[in-house]
């Protein structure tokens, strides 16, 4: 099975994360996807392939060589965003793309426009992977699991190209800040690990947001609207109210770069109780802090105004910037660089505006910096993947290993 056929076979299954959900894995699905994994390693030849019931699929290919060599780990997540539906996926190879707008669905008019989206230049010449308009598609990151299995296949094909202990791991519900909650870094084993999780081709990434999720609840009074006079107090007014004292200019829309933001991701309500979900980020540790200090003085200017008790707020950190776990390692950086020039792959170091299960994993002791795994317009229906860049990943997986 070549890689895009793999990567077809794992957007077959629908493995959207749910954040409402306590259990893991928080969907179905994901574990569905982790069994088919899990036998598929073991017909390659994978040892100590191992899935526990929350999920977590770990597999190691032994080392071939005397040689000292540090063990070195790859990992991906299988879940998807539940920013955009993950069922009935249903892609379309568009060979040999020569620019201009891409017809999605010609039915209900879904076109993936070159002016709106003008990296598609950039993929001249390419075959890309293209939804119909109505899902995501999956690069986040089924392109990045079908990379590294891609390469350990290759490897066991291969066994002339000498290399230590590899392992590799996929993990759930990275989509809804829990991919690592229950990566147990000791049984891994790994030295260092990478993930394959970023986007477009060259992007190496150790620097990324504090992150935060935050819910806050309005309570209100209901009462006939005809005798409501100094007496209704109504939950999403206040949560209106709310949501507009937050700085207009710090949202994703309006920020880039280092820039942090609040997004806020959810809302529901009724007169007597309203709801709205937010996710803080920012790269600076100072600013994040200050940003969730925002937050809380917020609450507690509403329940001075309307009464103790009107609002309250869920504040819970997700994770925190690598930068500070990976700069005493950068070794693992710069082997990643060169791994990419010598796949023919330009380095884009970049800070990930956004998080990997990297983060995390580097400050329980696995330096994770991030590599790409190649698709664009990710949690969008309009995210795509050209095959060659996700054919590079793979080489870049396997020159990391041959350079060690």
């Amino acid at each position: 099975m070549n890689i895009t056929e793999r990567f077809l076979k794992y957007v077959s299954f629908e493995t959207t994360s749910d954040e409402s959900c306590e259990h893991t894995p928080s969907t179905k699905g994901q574990m569905v996807l982790a069994r088919v994994l899990c036998d598929e390693l073991k017909e390659l030849g994978m040892q100590d392939v191992e899935l526990d019931e929350r999920g977590y699929l770990m597999a190691t290919l032994p080392a071939n060589t005397n040689d000292a060599k540090p063990v070195i780990g790859f990992i991906a997540h299988m879940d998807t965003s539940p920013d955009a539906s993950g069922k009935d996926i249903h892609p379309r190879i568009v060979k040999n793309y020569q620019g201009g707008d891409i017809v999605l669905n010609e039915e209900k008019n879904i076109v993936l426009e070159a002016e709106k989206y003008p990296e598609t230049s950039r993929y001249i010449g390419n075959d890309i992977i293209v939804t119909d308009g109505t899902t995501l598609l999956g690069a986040d990151d089924k392109a990045g699991v079908a990379e590294i299995i891609t390469a350990m296949e290759y490897l066991i094909q291969h066994p002339e190209i000498k290399h230590g202990k590899i392992r590799i791991g996929f993990t759930p519900d990275e989509e809804i800040g829990r991919g690592a909650d229950w990566f147990d870094v000791k049984k891994f084993g790994a030295d260092w690990a990478y993930t394959m999780d970023g986007g477009t081709i060259g992007e190496l990434e150790y620097e990324n947001f504090n992150a935060a999720g935050c819910k806050v609840i309005f309570h209100g009074i209901n009462v006939h609207p005809g005798a409501a006079y100094k007496k209704m107090k109504n939950a999403m007014l206040l949560a209106t109210e709310f949501a507009q004292a937050l700085p207009r200019w710090e949202t994703p829309a309006y920020t880039q770069g280092y820039e942090g933001f609040y997004h806020i991701v959810g809302m529901q309500g009724t007169v007597e109780e309203a709801t709205l979900s937010y996710i803080v980020r920012d790269h600076d540790r100072l600013r994040f802090e200050s940003k969730k200090r925002e937050l809380q003085t917020l609450v507690e200017k509403i329940n001075r105004e309307y009464g103790e008790g009107t609002v309250e707020i869920e504040l819970r950190d997700q994770y925190y910037n690598m930068l500070e776990k990976i700069q005493p390692v950068m070794h693992v950086v710069e082997l990643a660089e060169k791994a990419m020039h010598e796949a023919g792959v330009t380095p884009k170091v970049q800070p990930i505006r956004g998080g990997t299960d990297g983060a995390r994993l580097s400050f329980e002791g696995l330096p994770c910096p991030n590599i790409f795994a190649g698709g664009e317009n990710f949690h969008s229906r309009f995210e795509y993947l050209p095959i060659q860049s996700m054919e590079k990943a793979m080489q870049v997986i396997l020159k990391i290993i041959e350079l060690c």
